[in-house]
């Protein structure tokens, strides 16, 4: 079992950036693919990043395209995501999700695992 827990939203201004952080439980989080998805009220979860096993790939989507970088730290059982130039479409509840196959993937129920989620509100 891995339980994983969001933490670093909040409530910014138009342009401003967070980080968001997810910590995962267990000694094998260095072979789970990791996924951070988002979503607004009234709205099913929406892709938004993921990155293999070992950091080597990674997917945006094009919402996010060169604001978002999804990063890792296998030592630290943590994977990240970066927020920059945020607008307030992207408010919205941010999960991360693991997969235990290694391999990213870009519906969130595809993943073994999930957390609660952290808020991102975005003011314009």
């Amino acid at each position: 079992q891995v339980q994983l827990v969001e933490s670093g939203g909040g409530l910014v201004q138009a342009g401003d950036s967070l980080r968001l952080s997810c910590v995962a439980s267990g000694r094998t989080f260095s072979f789970y693919a990791m996924g951070w998805f988002r979503q607004a009220p009234g709205k099913e979860h929406e892709f938004v990043a993921a990155i293999n096993w070992n950091g080597g790939s990674t997917h945006y989507a094009d919402s996010v395209k060169g604001r978002f970088t999804i990063s890792r730290d296998n030592a630290k059982n943590t994977v990240y995501l970066q927020m920059n130039s945020l607008e307030p479409s992207d408010t919205a509840v941010y999960y991360c999700a693991a997969d235990r196959s290694g391999n990213y993937h870009y519906a969130i129920d595809e993943y073994a695992y999930r957390g609660q989620g952290t808020q991102v509100t975005v003011s314009s």
